[in-house]
């Protein structure tokens, strides 16, 4: 469900004046990506993308890719859309809708890239397990979405989840793990530390990234 949340008045302000320039709605319908973005560059979809830092970092570092960002709070998408404009960068647009619905009516299968799902909410109560969305059908419907050899990326600071995660794709019909049956991934050099996970880490806190490729 979308989060509204306080907005700061840069927010509110970004999300006013400059809406048009990054935002995008499920009304949009498919997306055309060379239109949308004015260039035939990879497409990188990120689910949850918090408070934007990463992902505007990431844009930044990669001004070769595109990147499209979902996130469900408001505060959140404000401050990427102030951020980005400030920035100057362009190669980002973003929903503030919820993920499921997003890929289900803008995103054409077979034509991302990548897609991204960084630190997602762990529920970490067993009886709440089945709301993780890293969940079978969910690892279908990416893979509907991805390119042949397009990479599901996920992170997370759970080690129950990141099980639940390995256990999941390992299963997962048309997927590779990157590093191996069975292993963890190295953390790619494109996925910027949080401060989040940079809180963990000094609190003994452990971070597991598992990288999954579509292979047909």
């Amino acid at each position: 469900m979308r989060r509204q949340g306080r907005l700061t008045e840069g927010q509110s302000r970004a999300l006013e004046q400059y809406w048009d320039d990054y935002g995008l709605t499920l009304a949009d319908g498919r997306l055309d990506y060379a239109a949308l973005f004015g260039n035939a560059y990879p497409v990188i979809l990120e689910i949850g993308f918090g408070n934007g830092a990463s992902l505007l970092q990431m844009a930044q570092h990669a001004p070769q890719k595109n990147f499209i960002g979902v996130e469900v709070h408001r505060p959140g998408v404000g401050k990427l859309i102030n951020d980005a404009h400030q920035a100057g960068v362009n190669n980002v647009k973003v929903f503030c809708e919820d993920a499921i619905e997003v890929l289900a009516h803008n995103i054409a299968d077979s034509s991302l890239d990548g897609v991204q799902l960084f630190f997602p909410d762990p529920w970490h109560k067993k009886k709440h397990n089945k709301r993780r969305i890293v969940q079978p059908e969910f690892a279908q419907t990416i893979r509907g979405k991805l390119k042949i050899g397009g990479y599901f990326h996920m992170a997370t600071d759970w080690e129950p989840y990141a099980q639940q995660m390995l256990e999941v794709m390992s299963a997962a019909e048309g997927f590779t793990n990157q590093a191996g049956a069975g292993n963890y991934a190295p953390k790619p050099d494109y996925r910027p530390d949080t401060k989040f996970e940079k809180r963990g880490e000094r609190l003994g806190h452990g971070v597991w990234d598992l990288v999954f490729i579509r292979n047909r």
